[in-house]
């Protein structure tokens, strides 16, 4: 079985997933994996249409292949690999998720469909044979695949663009209310020190009020005859 708008499937029994142990981890963690992985019919290697209860076969399968206790050789690649495996089989136990995962492969056969049929167009107006390459089945599913994969990718950039902008405004919105607390207590503390200087101020004019120095009467010299 090969997943939709993915790669051919590897070995579907279990006696050959265990021979073939190696070549799904190396499938799970080979250079790109990052993205490639982004699309969970393609990290457990299942059609869209597949059923429940062969979702939950294939994660079984899988995730006994890949487990680190049976890849006690190599059990840090072994945990990346089912650590994949298990996400996109929790993906794909989420209807919203599932639905958005199939929507995607849905866009991408579409687009090539749609890219098809400009070619033919084309090449019926130029008076040349109407056939493109996609027309081959293989090709067609390479084409998709691709298509696919740029979807899933372009989408997880902005996810991490409005994440990164998010985690952003939450930053600058909290150094904002650090900075008005602040400023609020700085008000404070410089309303008590004007306060303060007031009472004093108030203290120093009643105190010089209430001095009243008696001058002493002017004394007339008597003039001698």
């Amino acid at each position: 079985m090969a997943a939709a708008g993915g790669e051919p499937s590897a070995p579907s029994s279990s006696d050959d997933l265990f021979q073939n142990f190696y070549t799904e981890i190396d499938r799970l963690l080979r250079p790109g994996s990052s993205y490639f992985n982004l699309n969970p019919f393609e990290v457990l290697q299942i059609d869209p249409e597949a059923t429940d209860t062969e979702l939950k076969k294939r994660f079984r399968a899988l995730s006994i292949l890949v487990h680190p206790d049976k890849n006690q050789d190599d059990p840090d690649r072994a945990q990346k690999a089912f650590e994949a495996v298990d996400k996109a089989y929790k993906l794909l136990l989420e209807p919203e998720q599932k639905k958005r995962a199939v929507d995607i492969i849905s866009a991408g056969t579409e687009y090539i469909e749609h890219m098809m049929k400009e070619k033919k167009k084309q090449l019926k107006k130029d008076g040349k044979p109407v056939y493109v390459e996609e027309d081959d089945p293989e090709m067609f599913r390479q084409a998709v695949y691709k298509q696919t994969m740029k979807l899933f990718a372009e989408l997880e950039i902005k996810r991490k663009e409005r994440e990164a902008k998010d985690m952003h405004e939450r930053k600058r919105a909290r150094e904002e209310e650090i900075e008005t607390a602040e400023k609020a207590k700085r008000d404070r503390e410089d309303g008590r020190v004007d306060s303060w200087r007031t009472f004093q101020s108030k203290g120093k004019k009643k105190e010089k009020k209430n001095r009243s120095f008696l001058k002493p009467p002017k004394v007339k010299m008597e003039q001698r005859e």
